[in-house]
């Protein structure tokens, strides 16, 4: 008995370091809760269709100031990327899509107009992604944040960069916060702002796609599209909130949209261990067919249609080891396995989309329309026109 009893102190310590050396304190216990209460409840006499979506959080000028490196990122991007994507297709037809969550900060030697050569032939769109702090060199108070969201709205409907609400006419946008500190959650760090939630949602941000993280700024709400409401006195207000679900409305100041969080088998060699899966690609977690059968399982959505799954990944694709990736043969076995699996338009329809498009068909989902998804891709907000400079 003495002896059973501190075997489970031992593992009981042992498992407590794993989860504090990997941050997982912060969604461990809501996973195993959602894995217990986890439903399938989907249709199998209909089609699954698989909204696939990925995010990059692209900064030319990271770890690097030299203005020819980050053309040289962007240049590689504009040249390579048709290359790749015109070799596939989903279940309608359409080529790979990305979105490109611009770091703002490197809006200068053309940068943005260099990537918007592949907006305007269809690989793609931009968003917003920003690097603030209270402190140099990216020092914000809620005042400034707003003002320079505001600031960055305005420059890029110059080029035709965000689409507009189909009913009011107004400049939507989708963000990422840089160092995953949306909302000033990580204790001060890279933020410093307890009513983000409520100025990205007043300058016309349509839906956060930070997360999910792997640090102090993952949400306990894990696998989920939901509404989060602002408290302007406290950070990580998106900590909780209401999932999106058919016959609903909106319920907060920003909907959340997360891809898929856990914890799965791997295999290093023929040693099988536990990994963690936080949907990112790039050199060290590499798209491999068992994380897009976990993405897939995963089943994030809207609430009362299970059929429609929603997979959003992420990645930072300006660095070069990860561009290297992006646009070569991982993601070329990555696209064939979706296409060949998940595609047969029976079990399964394929639909690769922007983060506008995945919104779009997040809110006909709410609204309750069915069908096919495709047929929502510019349901709220606008395709955007995509200007060239003056």
């Amino acid at each position: 008995m003495v002896i059973l009893l501190l075997l489970i102190v031992l593992f009981s310590v042992f498992a407590a370091i794993i989860v504090f050396s990997k941050q997982m304190q912060y969604w461990i216990f809501s996973y195993i809760k959602w894995i217990f209460t986890k439903k399938n409840s989907q249709d199998t006499d209909k089609p699954v269709d698989i909204i696939f979506c990925v995010v990059d959080h692209f900064e030319p000028s990271f770890k690097t100031k030299d203005p020819f490196i980050q053309k040289e990122r962007i240049k590689k991007w504009v040249g390579d990327y048709p290359k790749f994507a015109n070799v596939h297709r989903d279940s309608n037809g359409y080529k790979p899509k990305h979105t490109w969550f611009f770091s703002y900060h490197d809006d200068n030697n053309g940068n943005l107009e260099d990537l918007l050569k592949l907006c305007r032939q269809g690989f793609g769109e931009i968003e917003v992604h920003l690097h603030h702090d209270h402190i140099p060199p990216y020092s914000d108070t809620s005042e400034t944040f707003e003002k320079k969201i505001k600031d960055i709205i305005e420059r890029s409907a110059l080029l035709g960069i965000f689409g507009s609400d189909k009913t009011t006419g107004r400049r939507r946008f989708g963000f990422v916060h840089g160092d995953w500190a949306l909302d000033n959650s990580r204790g001060g760090k890279y933020c410093g702002i307890n009513n983000e939630l409520e100025i990205l949602s007043r300058c016309g941000c349509y839906a956060d796609f930070t997360f999910p993280s792997l640090c102090e700024s993952q949400p306990r709400k894990i696998n989920s599209i939901y509404y989060a409401s602002d408290d302007p006195k406290k950070p990580k207000s998106y900590n909780s909130g209401t999932d999106v679900r058919v016959g609903g409305r909106e319920n907060g100041d920003l909907m959340i949209m997360q891809g898929p969080l856990g914890l799965r088998y791997k295999k290093k060699g023929k040693i099988p261990f536990v990994a963690i899966e936080a949907s990112n690609i790039s050199k060290t977690d590499l798209p491999i067919s068992q994380r897009i059968d976990f993405w897939i399982k995963s089943a994030i959505g809207v609430k009362g249609r299970p059929n429609w799954v929603f997979i959003k990944v992420h990645t930072h694709g300006a660095l070069e080891d990860n561009a290297d990736v992006l646009l070569g043969e991982h993601m070329h076995k990555m696209y064939s396995y979706l296409e060949s699996k998940y595609n047969d338009g029976k079990k399964y329809g394929l639909h690769y989309v922007t983060a506008r498009e995945f919104y779009n068909i997040v809110k006909a989902a709410e609204k309750g329309l069915e069908g096919n998804p495709c047929l929502y891709r510019d349901y709220v907000i606008d395709k955007p026109p995509f200007r060239e400079a003056a």
